[in-house]
């Protein structure tokens, strides 16, 4: 029992953790577009040199675990950050000092994905997710495109998923919204509404058994 209280209780914990960071991202996030917009700096410059950043982490792992450790001073890691960002926007320049200086390098890639939802908000967009049996071509992306557009009340963003169990068709998702039109659940309803028919038919006459006509 107190085995089960201390992992419900760690579960917990990192759920608040979790929720904790998404709402600081947000905060990051938010501060960033503000600065863009103050200093009428394209989001789309100041996104470029985001993804070019987080692609130098991803290459080089050292350099971010350097700016991240709690071990090289703040004086230290904006020096480093101040060669490193030879020609990048003031915005973002600015954006790295101040994760620098209060500790949240770590969180680059949340506080990105928490500025990518913000800018579709902003840009009428609207995260669509695609499960199909085989991948889909242009064109098949253009019409749905088009279908969709009415229904989520914005332009379409696709993320897309193969899954070779679908057996055919395609499965919709938009927020909780799930718009199945897949083969393998056609035949899965068939199959429960075989199972349930079944069922009543056996019950009926098992109270066919139990309360004969004239008794």
């Amino acid at each position: 029992m107190k085995k089960n209280i201390e992992q419900d209780a760690q579960f917990a914990a990192k759920l608040y953790a979790d929720a904790t960071r998404e709402k600081l991202a947000e905060v990051y996030a938010k501060a960033l577009f503000g600065a863009a917009d103050a200093l009428n700096v394209p989001t789309n410059d100041v996104w470029e040199e985001y993804d070019s950043f987080v692609e130098l982490c991803d290459a080089y792992p050292k350099f971010e675990i350097i700016l991240s450790s709690v071990m090289v001073s703040v004086e230290e890691k904006h020096r480093i950050l101040d060669e490193i960002c030879d020609g990048v926007s003031v915005v973002f320049t600015n954006f790295l000092h101040t994760l620098a200086r209060r500790g949240r390098m770590d969180m680059l890639r949340e506080i990105r994905a928490a500025c990518r939802l913000m800018d579709d908000e902003r840009r009428g967009r609207v995260p669509v997710k695609i499960t199909t049996a085989a991948p889909l071509n242009e064109t098949t992306k253009n019409n749905l495109a088009v279908n969709l557009r009415k229904l989520v009340g914005g332009e379409p963003k696709f993320s897309v998923e193969v899954d070779p169990e679908m057996i055919g068709g395609i499965i919709v998702r938009v927020g909780d919204v799930v718009y199945d039109a897949s083969i393998a659940t056609q035949l899965r309803k068939v199959r429960q509404d075989m199972i349930d028919r079944s069922a009543h038919e056996i019950q009926s006459r098992r109270d066919c058994f139990r309360y004969p006509e004239g008794n």
